[in-house]
């Protein structure tokens, strides 16, 4: 079955990949998303599903590989039950972080949702954008 492919954002002084990896396995909630169109990128999201982590505001870049660890629920940080999140996990580091200023500079990365919908926190991945950002990086093999 095919995995689907996402982009998660987090400031790195409120939530850093650092941070999600001291977690461990159990993983963290990725709460406190209050976008109704990420909010339903989190539903549509399968146990098994990787993601990057994208540091935003500072650093700019994808620093990280994580995995859906628990299907969208209740969003334990939200007082309306409307707000549901999924629970991610570190899988990896991505060796030589990608800069949005990259991801901007490659052609074939040029319809990403990073670039054209980029206040998003959570976006889809397509596998080839995937594939690509993973070279960038210095991912090998491609998970």
């Amino acid at each position: 079955m095919a995995k689907n492919y996402w982009l998660f954002k987090s400031e790195p002084d409120v939530f850093s990949f650092d941070m999600l990896k001291a977690k461990g396995a159990k993983g963290a909630e990725w709460d406190g998303v209050r976008n109704f169109t990420a909010r339903n990128n989190m539903r549509a999201m399968k146990v098994g599903d990787l993601g990057f982590f994208y540091h935003s505001n500072e650093g700019k870049e994808i620093v990280g590989i994580v995995e859906v660890c628990a299907l969208a629920h209740p969003d334990s940080t939200a007082d309306d039950p409307q707000w549901e999140c999924v629970d991610v996990r570190a899988v990896r580091d991505v060796p030589k972080p990608v800069t949005l200023a990259a991801v901007k500079a490659s052609a074939k990365l040029k319809d990403m949702a990073l670039v054209k919908l980029s206040r998003l926190s959570v976006q889809p991945v397509t596998p080839a954008e995937w594939k690509d950002v993973c070279a960038m990086g210095g991912v090998t093999p491609v998970p």
